[in-house]
């Protein structure tokens, strides 16, 4: 073979990978950055990796490979499941070529006695992210069904606890630890999309991690269907994490020569979690798709308006937003024909000529003329069996068996695997978006796929899940500069998969600034904050109850990409003019919020948040001091502003806009506020005295 032993390098990460005699390749080391190893180094890297064989194991070392092989003495998960009609179910593979960049690790693999080809490809990418994936094809008579296919990677015996998410809707992304023990801790994702309860990142570290201490290992499938995430301990004390797509039974099944490739997992090394989620933040930045433009300020008129379409009033919403500083404005559901209500209308995308007999043009033209981009609310996935879609074709519905799933939502699914399906929602939005010159959709998706079959009988989520990104990805070939919301009940499709398609998620129908400040802090994980819409509230939340003052509900969508969803004909002038204050900050520091690196720090009060984004020239920087409850003692502590140049010396600014909220100022507030960066990152500052559900910006700029 030309490569026995293979180490790629980036972002202070190393994977070192072991492809000597002709096996699948295996993981020798992934985590921090090894330095140059020529091949006697890495050599006796890989004898030093071999364990001894323990008593009543097997008479050879167990070896791992990235698609974990049970022929080699693997009792975990395996990397390939499937059969030929009950045969063929214990594959043994053979390298035959490997194809090896400075970035990447190619393996052909094939076993003839089962009549399958693999290959299995393995990334460094440049932020230090590694990503992996695997396919399988069918090289023999007969049909291959493919049951499970996952990729997995090892870590260290040191990496005892786990954290993932949980969450519901309207509570995603809730962080929920344990201990990672002898078995397999196994995520599912069954709902036929992400789900407001995915995983997101299954990481595993040290115990006691944090933001800014303690080495995890993470993996991401990225994948918007049925998923696995697992981390897995065995007996042996090998460990791994791995994840991939769930198949349905019977959903891949390969006659000759046919193919099915799992999606990308990604691998995520860091030193603490801030560390971690930093390489996807700046893999993502790096891409050629990533937004480049200004997060425009942006206005929804959902929770203003809700079903009920008037001109004026949607018009005069619009004057009232530009005169604030907006610059987008996105007309919600309601606007198709039938939707005078969530029960009735979904898939007759045309205007409602009803509602707007001269169709929608004078909305969207005063809206160009207040100079804001217009964009519009689709559930193209979805339909209401009380529509003329359905009743022209009922054969179009998801279903198992011959019977119609559950409803929810009073909607089922539209099959877009059926080509006339998929024709007739591409040509309805194709039309809808070109007549109004659309720049902006907001992607929705209000329902698990239950009993999600072809009318035919087998099971669709893996080809429902390919339609979507192919429909997506239509669109945006003929509309490049159309950007694409991935909106799902909220915050229920948030992964790798649909980001390569959009460019901002709807992180939850939630606006709650006190429940925001939680799903915030932790959907940046895996997503920076300039794709998180992130909405200033009514004053009293529609979904909680709650009643909070503006500058809370401001002060905490700062942090994403700022938009508003609130009757702005509600605001008193007061309102309206510290509302304008605020989007000028936005507009201020968005550069810097939507570019730095992401820093969170670790309280010990749970009734406080410290959070912020420093410049990569670590020249400036923007941090937030949330109050989130009432502490049990008067004083929370100093507070510090981590991962500044701890030699340069920062103008610390607090920015209060409107009365103050009750804060208690400390006396440096008014003094010249320069420290050093050593002292803001070590020693810190004493806070204010807050109220609860409050939050303060500093701006700390190097003089």
């Amino acid at each position: 073979m030309p490569h026995d032993l293979v180490h790629l390098t980036a972002g202070g990460v190393s994977l070192v990978l072991d492809c000597r005699g002709a096996a699948l390749p295996a993981v020798v080391h992934w985590g921090a950055a090894l330095g140059p190893l020529d091949e006697a180094a890495l050599t006796a890297l890989a004898d030093a990796d071999v364990a001894p064989v323990a008593p009543n194991e097997m008479d050879e070392p167990v070896r791992l490979a990235l698609l974990p092989e049970p022929h080699r003495g693997w009792t975990g998960r395996p990397g390939l499941a499937g059969h030929r009609d009950g045969h063929d179910w214990a594959p043994a593979f053979t390298v035959t070529a490997l194809d090896v960049t400075d970035t990447t690790l190619t393996a052909h693999a094939v076993d003839t006695t089962a009549g399958l080809a693999v290959r299995l490809t393995v990334e460094m990418l440049d932020s230090g992210l590694v990503r992996a994936r695997a396919a399988v094809t069918n090289t023999a008579a007969g049909v291959y069904t493919v049951d499970d296919l996952t990729v997995a990677m090892p870590i260290p015996s040191g990496a005892r606890e786990i954290l993932d998410f949980a969450g519901r809707w309207g509570k995603e992304r809730t962080p929920q630890r344990r201990e990672l023990v002898v078995g397999t801790h196994q995520r599912e994702g069954r709902k036929g999309r992400t789900g407001a309860d995915a995983a997101t990142v299954l990481t595993v570290g040290e115990p006691g991690f944090g933001f800014a201490h303690g080495r995890v290992w993470g993996v991401h499938t990225a994948w918007s269907g049925n998923h696995r995430h697992h981390a897995e301990r065995l007996s042996t004390g090998r460990q791994v994490v791995g994840g991939g797509e769930l198949l349905l039974p019977g959903e891949v099944r390969l006659g000759r020569d046919e193919s099915y490739e799992g999606p990308w997992v990604y691998f995520a090394h860091g030193d603490g979690l801030d560390d971690q989620a930093r390489r996807f933040h700046r893999w993502l930045r790096s891409r050629p798709q990533h937004p480049s433009s200004p997060r425009p300020v942006t206005i929804n008129v959902w929770e203003a308006v809700y079903f009920d379409h008037d001109l004026a009033r949607l018009v005069d919403l619009a004057e009232r937003a530009a005169a604030l500083g907006v610059e987008r404005y996105v007309l919600d559901d309601g606007w198709f024909r039938g939707r005078r209500d969530d029960h009735a209308g979904l898939g007759d995308w045309y205007v409602d000529e009803d509602v707007w007999p001269d169709g929608l043009g004078p909305l969207v033209d005063r809206v160009r003329a207040l100079g804001m981009q217009f964009g519009l609310w689709f559930e193209p996935e979805m339909v209401n069996e009380d529509s003329d879609l359905a009743r022209a074709h009922p054969e179009w519905f998801m279903q198992a068996d011959g019977r119609l799933p559950v409803r929810s939502r009073d909607q089922q699914v539209l099959d877009l695997a059926i080509p006339e399906a998929y024709e007739y929602v591409l040509e309805r939005m194709t039309a809808i978006i070109g007549e109004y010159g659309v720049d902006a959709v907001k992607w929705d998706h209000n329902r698990d796929l239950v009993d999600a079959g072809f009318p035919g009988g087998g099971a669709a989520v893996h080809e429902q899940t390919l339609a979507t990104y192919r429909l997506m990805a239509t669109l945006g070939q003929r509309f490049p500069s159309l950007e694409i919301e991935s909106c799902s009940s909220g915050g229920a499709r948030v992964d790798l998969g649909v980001i390569e398609h959009t460019s901002r998620v709807w992180v939850s129908d939630d606006i709650d600034p006190l429940e925001r400040q939680h799903m915030h802090r932790w959907t940046q994980q895996l997503l920076p904050p300039e794709m998180l819409g992130a909405h200033v509230a009514s004053g009293r939340n529609h979904t909680t109850g709650r009643v909070h003052d503006l500058a809370f509900r401001a002060g905490t969508a700062l942090v994403g990409h700022l938009g508003i969803e609130w009757d702005l004909a509600r605001a008193s002038p007061a309102e309206s003019a510290e509302l304008a204050e605020w989007i000028a900050l936005y507009r201020e520091v968005r550069g810097l919020l939507h570019g730095g690196d992401l820093v969170r720090s670790d309280e010990t009060d749970p009734s406080r948040l410290v959070y912020g984004s420093v410049a990569p020239d670590r020249r400036s920087a923007v941090f937030f001091l949330a109050s989130t409850g009432r502490s049990d003692v008067s004083g929370t502590g100093r507070v510090t502003f981590r991962d500044l140049d701890p030699d340069a010396e920062y103008r610390v600014d607090p920015v209060v806009i409107g009365d103050g909220h009750g804060l208690v100022r400390p006396p440096w507030w008014s003094g010249e506020r320069v420290f050093r960066g050593r002292v803001l990152g070590t020693v810190g500052l004493q806070p204010p005295l807050m109220p609860a559900d409050c939050v303060v910006p500093f701006r700390v700029t190097a003089v």
